[in-house]
């Protein structure tokens, strides 16, 4: 394994063992990030399964977004995976940023899922 991919995987793994500390039950709000898509989901990790998910590569995301890999794409898919966690009943989740800075896009995501009714 290259150096970098595992200063990646050491760092997703000691944010995502803090996270679980506080966690206390909650779902959780993970983040992927690539160069063209973005994707979030939510998962209950007691029960180890996906509740919600969202990404830019759905077909009518894909259709009204200029692309996949900006700020505007992730805020439209922080409010999608919200609204859809919303009607599913997860009100309250834990924010798992995963190897990412918490800034640009990821920020952009995070921000556009409170705006649209989750609480993390």
């Amino acid at each position: 394994m290259s150096k970098q991919k595992d200063l990646n995987a050491r760092r997703k793994a000691r944010v995502r063992a803090r996270l679980r500390k506080v966690g206390s039950g909650r779902a959780r709000l993970s983040v992927f990030r690539s160069s063209q898509h973005i994707y979030a989901q939510i998962i209950d990790d007691e029960a180890g399964r996906t509740l919600v998910s969202a990404s830019t590569l759905e077909k009518d995301l894909r259709e009204a977004l200029k692309t996949g890999a900006d700020i505007e794409a992730a805020k439209a898919v922080g409010k999608l995976v919200a609204e859809r966690a919303v009607a599913q009943g997860v009100s309250t989740v834990y924010f798992d940023r995963g190897q990412y800075l918490y800034h640009g896009r990821v920020k952009a995501l995070a921000d556009a899922a409170r705006e649209a009714g989750l609480q993390f």
